[in-house]
């Protein structure tokens, strides 16, 4: 199995995505700012992952510090919290997982400063295992909506590579293709950035998946002649009435699924749902450096002086999309979340 996020006993293990698909390369993180930073830029990438990433980011911090009571450590930790929150607003399992090393350090007051520290590295490895099983959970109930030779059309990347492993939407697709269901998958490349060209591909080719690559603006066509029996993708951030938050670009597939009658499934952890929000309306949609839209793979291809708009993720409303796949459950609209 790809584990992109790993403890090796001494420091946190980053698969560095931006190198995919020409190397695999590692990169260790033995503080938190070093988490933080591959979080903001893309090293480890995916909602669940960037939880988990932040999840051993806490625990790192509580073995930096070098304060000698409760009060010194709980300032350390916040600080560390507050930075690693600072690094991506969309994704919600960033927050669930920060809230969740929080309440650990909270009960564990009294226990002293070592047992405190042991407990928030025992609280991110269950994190990490936690995400795996679900991921599997996901996979088993997401196979059961796909047809036999089944094609599917995938947007960005929610595989192992977005994960602790496994994965949700590729979960699906990985689960699907273990009981002889998946004839082909079609992988949007997701511009700007190209998670699916890099990564989704890169993961179908280790996993021994049939697989074609297209541009985004080729899936409409595809659609057309036929092509496409469902769309599955993953989520960032899913609002009390499932309106959901994913890479830019799949909002336009889900209105070209419903215009075509293409099922639309989204995939995600029970902890990507954020009953706080009422809507997608609220979410925060991060936006990133113009230089990812000015260039491709470090080349420029628009002049420098010229002005972009380039939001990292975009909202699907509840109403486009025919179930939401967790590992509690399949759920269909109506969504009520809250």
């Amino acid at each position: 199995m790809i584990s992109p996020v790993r403890w090796d006993g001494s420091r946190l293990v980053l698969l560095d995505q931006t190198r995919l698909p020409v190397q695999e390369v590692e990169k260790p993180c033995i503080s938190w700012h070093e988490v933080a930073d591959a979080i903001r830029t893309l090293v480890v990438r995916g909602a669940p992952a960037i939880g988990v990433a932040a999840a051993f980011g806490v625990s790192l911090a509580a073995r930096e510090s070098r304060a000698d009571d409760w009060d010194g450590l709980m300032a350390d930790l916040e600080e560390a919290i507050k930075g690693l929150g600072a690094t991506r607003p969309t994704a919600v399992n960033l927050f669930w997982a920060l809230e969740r090393m929080r309440r650990v350090a909270h009960a564990s007051r009294r226990v002293g400063l070592d047992p405190l520290r042991r407990r928030l590295h025992e609280e991110a490895q269950a994190i990490l295992d936690e995400d795996v099983a679900a991921n599997r959970a996901m996979g088993a109930l997401g196979a059961t909506l796909v047809p036999d030779g089944a094609r599917i059309l995938t947007h960005c990347n929610a595989g192992a590579l977005a994960t602790a492993g496994y994965g949700t939407a590729l979960g699906v697709v990985r689960a699907a293709h273990a009981r002889g269901k998946v004839t082909l998958v079609w992988v949007d490349e997701t511009r700007p950035v190209m998670q699916g060209s890099r990564l989704t591909a890169w993961e179908m080719v280790r996993e021994g998946i049939p697989h074609r690559l297209i541009s985004d603006v080729a899936a409409a066509f595809v659609m057309k002649r036929g092509d496409v029996d469902l769309v599955i993708t993953g989520a960032d951030r899913i609002a009390a009435n499932g309106d959901t938050a994913n890479k830019i670009g799949t909002y336009g597939l889900a209105v070209l699924a419903r215009h075509h009658g293409i099922p639309f499934y989204v995939a995600g952890p029970f902890s990507t749902i954020d009953p706080s929000i009422a809507t997608g309306a609220a979410i925060v949609i991060e936006e990133r450096d113009p230089a990812e839209v000015r260039g491709v793979g470090g080349r420029p291809t628009a002049p420098a002086a010229t002005p972009v708009f380039n939001p990292a993720f975009d909202v699907t409303p509840a109403a486009l999309i025919t179930a939401i796949i967790t590992e509690r459950g399949i759920f269909r609209f109506p969504y009520d979340f809250a």
